[in-house]
């Protein structure tokens, strides 16, 4: 195909699709690998599909390993020190959870070609589109401060002033994104994957004990038995791991690569591989924190959100230095990755929202505000990092709490946008998937109301409170379900029909049109009052957050 078809090809695409930015078009250029756009992605050989599936993978990957952030690694040994490895068994539960949520994100950016914050803009309302996003730029700020705090932390170790530290890594997180291509951008962070394999030697050397390991990845316990303090340690392990900015960031990240429908099959691998890694990544973790505390008789000790990181390392540092150093690289290392893809999630929600251009196939001359919204947010963070006596501990319970309220009206999001046949088309949720979705955002819910009531009043019973509102919630659930039954019954079957069943090939070139022929939104009775309920919700709890932090900041 020569050069000027393939530019008409993509002038044509990008007329009929709902592709906002041109740079969304074109070749797959990723860290190993090219796929011209003319290539159906369909081969044979293992060989072609290996080499595909090379080119395809990243985001995936990255938003996996981006998980493991600072926040991780420090809940991750939390929970190493305090209980060994007794909550193995929730890593693996994880893992459905975050092949479910990330792979309907998939679908959404192959598909769509447009970002999450822009989808959640225009099919459910601006209320609810800056209502969002405003939640998400807040929590994913307060993230990246959290990140630096991480990057001070592991210089401490070394024994460097963090006044050289941080503003080299800010330096460091600029540079990666500045080259104006995405080939070069995902080779850096693969990079910088690539340096948490440290923790494999590391964990070999801390006397892991396998079949005990084995045991607790499939045996529900906590040491010690159920109590507040594990419970709300559950719930940060859960917070932690499924994170409302990877929506935003793959779906986002998946339109930059310029993967299409095509490719879905290839990038739901990439996210699975992912979900394996971030898991083995977060139990090594807890395995080498267990170590720590273990033979320096610290296990079950009280452990510092703030500096406990830093006290693991000096705990390995015990046995021999370079072990704590080891350890400081794996926090540091985890805090750049974290922080270069929740900033970078945050700029493409921008960019969505404001309709400027937000690819890194882009230079800084062709997408200024786009790069200049990512360098203000680096800047902005790692100053605050360094100002003496700012409240660091208070923004990283505020990260804990607003990821608690904004995670499960961000899967609610989600579920919806997967069911919208306007937007998804053929790639819209089957109803065995619609159930597991919705058991996971039952619990997320509850997650979120007993980690919300905690953090306002700190006195409650969690494990009390946490039966209530399951109960609370199954009840909810099935009263809800049973509505909805009969509402079915009453539909007329012109509501009940389903879109017609489309070739393989026509499913595969399938993309959503233009965002401005869609139809609106429809929503029943029951879904209106469910998005009430949920608004209020959100809307008491940004209030009481608000009053809490408040009272911590007075000392209250």
């Amino acid at each position: 195909m020569t050069e000027r078809r393939l530019v008409e090809q993509q002038k044509a695409e990008h007329e009929r699709s709902a592709v906002l930015d041109s740079a969304h078009l074109g070749d797959i250029e990723g860290a190993f690998g090219k796929i011209k756009v003319g290539e159906a992605g369909e081969h044979t050989s293992f060989k072609q599909r290996a080499l595909t599936l090379l080119a395809i993978m990243g985001p995936g990957i990255i938003v996996m390993v981006g998980d493991n952030d600072a926040g991780g690694v420090a809940t991750y040994a939390q929970a190493g020190q305090g209980y060994g490895y007794s909550l193995l068994w929730v890593l693996l539960l994880l893992i459905p959870v975050l092949v479910i949520n990330q792979e309907m994100v998939v679908r959404l950016g192959a598909v769509t070609g447009v970002g999450h914050a822009r989808l959640i803009n225009e099919r459910f309302g601006r209320g609810w589109g800056w209502f969002s996003v405003g939640d998400l730029f807040l929590l994913n700020f307060l993230t990246i401060i959290t990140e630096f705090i991480g990057v001070a932390l592991a210089s401490e170790v070394f024994g460097i002033p963090k006044l050289v530290v941080v503003p080299t890594a800010a330096v460091a997180l600029v540079a990666i994104i500045a080259s104006g291509s995405f080939k070069r951008w995902e080779q850096a962070m693969f990079v910088f994957i690539a340096i948490t394999l440290v923790q494999i030697p590391l964990l070999f050397l801390c006397d892991p004990h396998w079949g005990e390991a084995a045991a607790h990845f499939v045996t529900p316990s906590i040491r010690g038995g159920i109590s507040s303090d594990a419970v709300l340690l559950i719930i940060a392990m859960v917070g932690t791991t499924v994170a409302p900015w990877q929506l935003f960031f793959q779906q986002s990240n998946i339109i930059d690569k310029r993967i299409t429908p095509r490719f879905i099959g290839y990038e739901r691998v990439d996210t699975v591989i992912g979900s394996f890694v971030v898991v083995l990544g977060a139990a090594a973790l807890v395995m080498i924190a267990d170590f720590a505390a273990r033979t320096t008789g610290n296990s079950g000790k009280e452990f510092d959100a703030t500096t406990g990181v830093a006290e693991i390392a000096g705990m390995l540092s015990q046995h021999t230095d370079w072990l704590g150093k080891a350890f400081a690289i794996v926090l540091l290392d985890a805090s750049i990755i974290g922080a270069a893809a929740v900033t970078l999630s945050t700029s493409y929600a921008f960019g969505d929202v404001f309709g400027i251009r937000h690819s890194l196939h882009r230079g800084f001359k062709d997408a200024k505000q786009f790069y200049f919204s990512y360098t203000a947010m680096i800047a902005l963070a790692a100053g605050i990092t360094l100002i003496p006596g700012a409240p660091l501990g208070l923004i990283t319970t505020a990260v804990q709490a607003l990821a608690g309220l904004l995670l499960p009206s961000a899967s609610v999001f989600l579920l919806l946008l997967c069911n919208d046949r306007e937007v998804l088309g053929p790639w819209v949720n089957p109803r065995w998937l619609n159930a597991v979705a919705a058991v996971i955002v039952g619990v997320l819910l509850m997650l979120s109301g007993i980690l919300m009531a905690t953090t306002l009043f700190p006195g409650l019973d969690v494990v009390q409170l946490a039966i209530w509102l399951a109960v609370g919630i199954v009840v909810v659930v099935a009263a809800a379900w049973a509505v909805l039954r009969r509402l079915e019954r009453r539909a007329p079957a012109a509501a009940k029909a389903e879109s017609p069943v489309l070739s393989h090939s026509a499913k595969m070139s399938w993309r959503m049109p233009p965002l401005a022929l869609l139809k609106p939104v429809q929503w029943s009775a029951g879904t209106k009052f469910s998005m009430l309920a949920l608004r209020t919700y959100l809307v008491v709890g940004a209030v009481l957050l608000v009053v809490k932090a408040v009272q911590l900041g007075k000392g209250g």
